[in-house]
C-alpha cells in the first residue's frame, strides 16, 4: 500500500526529474514553476508517493470549484506496473473530492496514445470535447 502526500520543498527536485524521466516536460514550461504554481494557491496541489531514494510516483491537481484536472501523473520506470500509477489517479481523486469537486478530468498528448486504455480501465472517457488554448504570455 502506498501513501501519498502533498509535495515538501525536498521533494521538487525529485518530482521534477521525474517528469523529465517520464517524457512530460516540455521545452516551453518550466516544471519548476508548475511546481510553484500548484503549491500557491489552495485550489491545487502535487501530491508524491515516496520510495527508495525518493520520489516514486506524482500527480498535479487542481480544481475550478466544479471541474478537477490532473497533469503530470507520473510513475518511475523502474517501478511501473506495480499500481502506482492507479494509485496517483485515486489519489487525485480524493484530494478533488474532499475540495467538493464532482468531476475529475485529465488532458492526455495525441503523442501518447498508448495511455489511454490505462485511463479507460479506471473510468476515464472521452468528454467529446475540444480543447482550445491561447498563450497570453510569453513563456
Amino acid at each position: 500500500m502506498v501513501t501519498f502526500v502533498e509535495i515538501t520543498d525536498e521533494d521538487v527536485a525529485h518530482v521534477v526529474a521525474l517528469w523529465q524521466t517520464c517524457g512530460l516536460t516540455r521545452p516551453w514550461n518550466d516544471p519548476h514553476a508548475d511546481v510553484a504554481r500548484a503549491r500557491a494557491t489552495s485550489t491545487s496541489t502535487v501530491l508524491v508517493a515516496r520510495g527508495g531514494d525518493g520520489v516514486v510516483a506524482s500527480v498535479m491537481c487542481g480544481h475550478d470549484g466544479h471541474r478537477g484536472w490532473m497533469y503530470y501523473v507520473a510513475v518511475d520506470p523502474t517501478v511501473q506496473g506495480q499500481g502506482l500509477g492507479r494509485a496517483a489517479v485515486e489519489a487525485s481523486e480524493r484530494w478533488l473530492a474532499a475540495q467538493g469537486v464532482r468531476k475529475a478530468r485529465l488532458m492526455v498528448r495525441d503523442t501518447n496514445a498508448r495511455v489511454l486504455g490505462f485511463y479507460a480501465a479506471l473510468g476515464y472517457a472521452d468528454q467529446e470535447c475540444v480543447v482550445l488554448g491561447k498563450d497570453l504570455a510569453p513563456a
